[in-house]
Parts: C-alpha cells; structure tokens; sequence
C-alpha cells in the first residue's frame, strides 16, 4: 500500500496552487538540474547532482540511465539503495497534484534493485531488496524485495531468494550461448593484435 500525506485544497484544482507548497526558485533550481542529469553520460557526475544539488540518497554504485526523470518538487523524498539500477526514461514521483488534493510521500527503492525502462514509480512506495521492475510498469504499490513484477496494473511475475536474485535467475534456468559465452566476442570499437 501506497504511504502518502494528503492535503485538501479550496478552488482551483491542486496544480494551480503548486507555488503555495513549492518554492518557485526550488522548482527552477531542480529542473536545470534535472535536466542536465537526464542527458550527463557520466554515472558520478550524475549522483553528485542527485546527491548534491536535489538533496536525494543515492547509494554507492547506483546507476541511472539516460533520461531518468526525478520529481521536480521534492527530489529530497528519493532514497535509493546501493547498486541499483533506474532504467532509461524512468520517472520517480514524489507528489500527486490532483483536482481536490495534492499527496506527497516518500519513495524508497532498495539495493541491488533494477527498474526496466520507461517505468513510472508513484509517490509512497517502497521496492524492496534485490527486486526486479519490467520495462514500461506503472509501480503504484510496494514490492516485495527479490520479486520480479511488471505491467500496469503492477502485478507479481516470480518471488524469489536473495541468492536466486543475485545469480539472476529467480528460478529460472538459463543457458548461455554464442560468441560472449565462448569468449570469443568481438568489440567493432577495439582494435585487435
């Protein structure tokens, strides 16, 4: 179950009343910043800014992707785990605005985690340990740490142990084939002798 804080508003709905919760130069602040971690290549220049600038927990070895996109408003509620990795174009929310309400709440994604591409994670939720998120879900719910969910609705693909997600399997077999298990790769970007 999502945890989130909500708070009613009179008028006009939520989002036109941002700048009564947000500070207008916080927003501004963390877009440029936002948007020069979206397009950096470099992995710690990237959690420096995350860290640094917007005030989120990011732990050592976490990878984000190209174009992963933060809340804008309260990137200081992201608290993300040690070598997990946020997948390309991924969203993290940490605020709902709504016509009657806006909701804020903490999100909490674990170590060794890795969320697929264009995945949206909502505000409140909490990905445990060693979970694995399909490419496209919509996270509107905790996951159980080692289980691999996907799709939007969210649902469980394999629950697991931690040593069946640390070999990656979660219980599956799988055999490994071709020139990367023989060895006998070739990189067109190196120069061979």
């Amino acid at each position: 179950m999502r945890k989130t804080d909500r708070y009613p508003v009179d008028g006009p709905n939520a989002l036109w009343q941002i700048y009564r919760t947000v500070s207008k130069w916080k927003a501004v602040k963390n877009f440029v910043w936002i948007q020069i971690s979206r397009y950096c290549p470099s992995l710690p220049v990237k959690n420096w800014i995350y860290r640094r600038m917007l005030g989120m927990e990011v732990g050592e070895h976490t990878a984000f992707a190209l174009m992963v996109m933060v809340d804008v408003f309260f990137p200081e509620k992201i608290k993300i785990g040690r070598n997990s990795i946020i997948g390309y174009n991924t969203t993290i929310l940490a605020h709902e605005y709504l016509t009657k309400e806006y909701r804020l709440g903490e999100v909490r994604i674990g170590s060794n985690v890795m969320v697929g591409a264009n995945t949206t994670i909502l505000p409140g939720v909490t990905i445990g340990d060693g979970a694995v998120i399909g490419a496209g879900s919509v996270v509107h719910k905790d996951v159980e740490p080692y289980s691999f969910v996907a799709g939007n609705p969210l649902r469980v693909i394999r629950t697991g142990t931690p040593d069946s997600a640390e070999a990656g399997t979660f219980g599956a077999s799988a055999e490994i084939s071709g020139p990367v298990a023989s060895g006998n790769s070739t990189n067109p970007n190196s120069s061979s002798s």
